[in-house]
């Protein structure tokens, strides 16, 4: 099959794509599927360069994607047969055929667009479990989200939005600012000449904010915690600029905040669990109409292409943060999700 391999961590350079991979066996409890659709996501950019342990080498990036059962294995498979289409969780995603776990797999609605799938699951349910789980988000509260014009910031200003809640967004350009604006943020702030701090204080009479989102990790950290109200939630969750370095726990104690580093995968661990988010999300944009923005398919065999193009939206971004990486993924010149095609 085809699939899209590394064999060590480090740049886009170290992505390797072979047409000659074997064919993945579904073992109990999975799902052979031939992708239609892969998501490019950050956490593939965290295993490509090291900055998360591989489990393995060589190894295929990935995360989520649909397309088509092709055969089970044995055991619990959830009903899945050939010839289902499915929307699923899993690694090993960049190949013409992936192995899945049946358990984070989904049969789509038939009124579900082609892409949307692949494109809404890892981010939207994150969201949704950072304003259920992490901090459970009530009306009127007011909510710091960093990279708001990003895949899972964009979510967030949809999401906080429905549930009533008042969204102060930071992003870099104004394009930037007018989308998350659409998407549902109250206030944006224009971070590459505006003091976000100064900001949120004005905007919250000198509270702060109930919840700090905070995707973006080392570059934000500090500025999350000045903008967090006395017994808000700081919620970090993703090293967009690299990880947060240790501190004192001692911190904390300073407005009795409460510091969480969730992922995703806790919150979906169980069956039960991934059936109630997905269902939710695929609920909210069938019938909410919230909007999955795709904002460019590659060819799986250009897989770097999307890495770089991440990777310099990223930069970019995080360079007016503090000073100035797979290429669109990282260089933030992205409003939206990237999808690779086998």
């Amino acid at each position: 099959m085809k699939g899209m391999i590394i064999e060590k961590t480090g740049g886009t350079e170290v992505l390797q794509y072979k047409t000659d991979l074997p064919m993945p066996t579904p073992k109990e409890g999975q799902i052979l599927v031939k992708n239609d659709y892969i998501g490019v996501n950050y956490i593939d950019t965290y295993f490509r360069t090291g900055l998360y342990p591989a489990p393995r080498m060589p190894l295929i990036l990935g995360r989520e994607a649909e397309g088509t059962v092709v055969a089970t294995g044995g055991g619990e498979t959830y009903g899945f047969s050939e010839g289902d289409k499915v929307i699923y969780l899993s690694e090993d995603t960049y190949a013409e055929y992936t192995a899945a776990p049946a358990a984070k797999a989904l049969k789509p609605p038939k009124d579900l667009p082609e892409k949307i799938g692949a494109g809404c699951l890892l981010q939207g349910i994150t969201a949704l479990t950072l304003i259920r789980e992490a901090h459970h988000v009530k009306k009127g509260d007011w909510v710091l989200v960093h990279a708001a014009a990003g895949g899972v910031g964009l979510w967030l200003c949809q999401l906080l939005k429905a549930l009533g809640a008042r969204t102060i967004g930071t992003a870099s350009t104004a394009e930037k600012i007018e989308l998350a604006k659409k998407a549902g943020a109250e206030i944006m702030v224009n971070y590459s000449h505006e003091n976000v701090e100064e900001k949120v204080m004005e905007v919250t009479n000198g509270e702060g904010c109930a919840a700090v989102l905070d995707g973006v990790g080392k570059s934000t950290f500090d500025l999350s915690m000045s903008c967090v109200a006395r017994k808000g939630s700081m919620v970090s969750f993703g090293n967009a600029s690299g990880a947060v370095p240790p501190f004192s726990i001692a911190k904390l104690s300073q407005k009795n905040v409460k510091l969480l580093r969730p992922t995703l995968f806790n919150y979906i661990y169980t069956r039960e669990e991934f059936e109630h988010y997905a269902g939710e999300l695929l609920g909210l944009i069938l019938h909410d109409k919230m909007d999955t923005r795709i904002h460019e398919v590659y060819p799986l065999e250009q897989a770097a292409r999307a890495h770089e193009v991440k990777l310099r939206a990223a930069q970019s971004q995080l360079a007016r943060y503090a000073n100035q990486g797979h290429q669109d993924l990282e260089g933030r010149k992205t409003t939206g999700k990237l999808l690779l095609k086998p």
